[in-house]
């Protein structure tokens, strides 16, 4: 690719924050619940890399035509993959996609096709944009999507606080995870937190029914627990995980863990699940289990 940065890109982060700032100038927008994504194009090249600075494309074939149809011919997009159901946003099914099967892939893009959310605009034939204030990015942006067709989309934003404080609370139910702040005047700083998240936050007393490893600390330190609350039948369901532990917070977690790691598979109700997931398979019926290979794979210790 000829573009004035090469990939891999580190994508520009978030902190969180309690509330939506009233002053100031910021740029607003929807937070989406989806795959980070951002978008590398040199006329028939195209690369979708995720956050970790993954290739995405092959679990998501199904955009590759309509963005290039869509985008620019030089051009790095930053923005998020989803799929929409009936009720809104559709995380789970995203996950589905992350399967090694390419026919399975390709039943899925069928079945759910993703869609592209574009937020940013990182680079523009030979001119590389990050130095730019995120104002001036985003008024380039919408030029170049102004004709843009599903399933490209251009994430809505606002400079008026009174309308994003409207988009947290109508569009929670739809999936949507809150809103995003970004200084106006602010330039793209990759691998920085420079932009606030504002998320809705429910809390709930959850069963740890599982964890990961870190990836820097194998067998020293926990990176992930997999969480699972029980319904009125007593039938355990995964509800999600938490990974934001300090790095001394994870190394006391192992040492919490170990007394209840002894044949923990034994008679844990989703021993079978994992199973499946350390065969590289899913279940018949293509409903995300814990312990899929999408995020709980040989790495898991129930």
């Amino acid at each position: 690719m000829q573009l004035p940065f090469d990939p891999p890109l580190a994508p520009m982060l978030a902190k969180a924050s309690d509330a939506i700032p009233q002053t100031g100038q910021w740029l607003f927008e929807p937070k989406w619940d989806g795959f980070r994504a951002i978008v590398f194009r040199d006329g028939d090249e195209l690369l979708l890399q995720s956050r970790d600075l993954k290739p995405l494309d092959r679990y998501f074939p199904e955009l590759a035509g309509p963005l290039k149809a869509n985008l620019s011919q030089r051009c790095v997009v930053d923005g998020e993959i989803v799929i929409t159901g009936p009720a809104g946003l559709e995380f789970e099914a995203l996950l589905l996609r992350i399967h090694p099967a390419a026919s399975r892939v390709a039943m899925l893009a069928a079945e759910s096709p993703a869609s592209f959310v574009a937020w940013d605009l990182l680079a523009l034939d030979d001119e590389d944009l990050r130095t730019r204030p995120q104002a001036e990015r985003r008024a380039l942006l919408e030029r170049q999507l102004a004709d843009a067709q599903p399933p490209v989309h251009l994430t809505p934003a606002t400079r008026d606080p009174a309308t994003a404080l409207d988009w947290f609370g109508r569009f929670e139910g739809a999936g949507l995870d809150g809103v995003m702040a970004k200084p106006a005047e602010g330039v793209y700083q990759p691998g920085k937190r420079a932009m606030l998240k504002i998320k809705h936050v429910r809390t709930a007393d959850c069963v740890v029914a599982g964890f990961r490893w870190h990836k820097n600390g194998p067998g020293t330190h926990v990176g992930s627990l997999l969480l699972g609350l029980y319904d009125d039948g007593g039938r355990l369901h995964h509800v999600g995980i938490t990974s934001s532990f300090t790095w001394d917070r994870r190394a006391a977690l192992v040492e919490e863990l170990a007394p209840r790691r002894a044949d923990a598979r034994e008679g844990h109700p989703w021993a079978e699940w994992a199973q499946w997931a350390d065969a590289g398979s899913a279940d018949a019926s293509g409903q995300r289990m814990p312990g899929a290979t999408s995020r709980w794979n040989r790495g898991k210790d129930l």
